[in-house]
């Protein structure tokens, strides 16, 4: 930026990121179960082969700056036949930014064909692909692959029709998007609304650090304790390097010869006002007017949100609820690829737990204790269920069987012995 014409260095909080990554925290996904104890395996192993812990925290934090993020499934190493089948093969998640997705078709909001861009590097050379997921009358998905080189050159092509389940999913922020100029299917960047609210947080910033860049104590002396060379420059010592001279015939105060300037740095004020702006900055993010605040010269992250009526919890079950669709849909996704390459034989109707970490927001541990004591003190089956789903992280099938398990009578074979 300028001032008056001349450039100036506006020194900056990067709140923005700090936003954008708390909201990553909030949406900790801590484990995904599958109702089979096998196919659970086998998918957190596929998840974990294309990084996904690593892979879903950047595309979550991603999506709050630009709106959205995606995932489009494909198979790598497989087998091709002379008649053009394949067989066999990895499955593959690519992870996209909302610049390398372009919606084609969407219906009540949900983006049900798109095109996708990815870039990779290898041998030194940069190679792109193009993949575009169409679907025919009988809602079949058939996926059309470009791979292009630096300069734009098709290097190959290829074609497979799929089925009918969905090749790809787009993560969106859980605010309706009001920006016209993104068209449908793209997310709302939440950062856009609060530009305004960010750049006053900068600007708070940067009084606060030019106070205290200038607030330095300032010696000023008469010229008459100076000593001054043939060119009648002053030499001063080690020890008073730091006095300046005064010239002239009056100090501020004439009486002295030596005077202090101690510059003001205004904390209580600038701290006023990152409060204030910190108000605006959480309403604006979206996550209620106590998300941070500014305590004991610190900011902070509000953790004492408990009640499922509190606005930040509700904006985050909101945000929670898009995730685990999100992570459903790529579920689904690698359960059918691995079904039709490499004949596995997922259910692709089992029920699929989305477990998040909420330790930033309330106290887990307290919580699963008022459950367990309610558990034993009312002795009702369902509650110990419930218990059990949420202390480990079970479905409500897996839940029943360990309870039922409990009152199964034990095998009398050691009696007999």
């Amino acid at each position: 930026m300028t001032v008056n014409g001349v450039k100036y260095e506006l020194n900056r909080l990067n709140m923005a990121k700090r936003c954008c990554s708390d909201d990553a925290n909030l949406c900790e996904i801590t484990e995904i179960t599958l109702e089979n104890e096998e196919e659970n395996k086998a998918i957190n192993k596929i998840l974990e082969a294309n990084r996904w812990n690593t892979m879903i925290r950047r595309q979550i934090e991603k999506t709050s700056a630009l709106g959205t993020e995606a995932v489009y499934i494909s198979i790598e190493n497989a087998n091709v036949t002379q008649d053009g089948e394949v067989h066999g093969g990895n499955v593959k998640l690519n992870y996209v930014s909302a610049t390398q997705y372009v919606p084609l078709t969407v219906v009540n909001d949900e983006v049900t064909e798109a095109a996708f861009c990815s870039k990779e590097m290898k041998d030194s050379e940069y190679k792109y692909t193009l993949v575009i997921f169409t679907r025919d009358d009988n809602g079949i998905y058939n996926a059309d692959s470009y791979v292009l080189n630096e300069n734009g050159m098709e290097i190959d092509s290829s074609s497979i029709t799929l089925g009918d389940i969905k090749p790809f999913a787009v993560y969106r922020t859980a605010e309706v998007n009001n920006l016209k100029q993104m068209g449908e299917g793209y997310g709302l960047p939440k950062i856009w609304n609060s530009i305004p609210v960010l750049k006053g947080i900068d600007l708070a910033y940067n009084i606060l650090f030019s106070d205290l860049d200038k607030g330095e104590k300032i010696i000023l002396v008469n010229d008459l304790l100076c000593k001054y060379d043939s060119n009648h420059h002053i030499t001063q010592s080690i020890e008073n390097k730091k006095l300046f001279v005064l010239t002239g015939e009056k100090l501020p105060e004439q009486e002295n010869m030596i005077h202090e300037y101690n510059p003001e740095v205004r904390i209580n004020a600038v701290r006023d006002t990152f409060e204030f702006l910190l108000s605006l900055l959480s309403l604006n993010f979206g996550y209620g007017s106590k998300k941070y605040t500014f305590e004991n010269s610190q900011i902070q992250t509000a953790t004492e949100y408990i009640g499922s009526k509190q606005d930040e919890m509700q904006a985050l079950n909101r945000q929670r609820y898009q995730t685990s669709e999100y992570i459903k849909t790529i579920v689904k996704a690698i359960e059918w690829f691995e079904n039709r390459f490499n004949n596995a034989g997922y259910d692709l109707n089992q029920e699929i737990k989305i477990d998040y970490d909420d330790s930033l927001i309330i106290d887990k541990e307290s919580i699963l204790e008022r459950k367990r004591n309610d558990a034993v003190t009312f002795d009702i089956p369902q509650l110990t269920i419930w218990y059990l789903m949420d202390a480990y992280n079970l479905t409500e099938k897996e839940a029943t069987r360990i309870y039922k398990e409990k009152d199964t009578p034990e095998d009398e074979t050691d009696e007999d012995e």
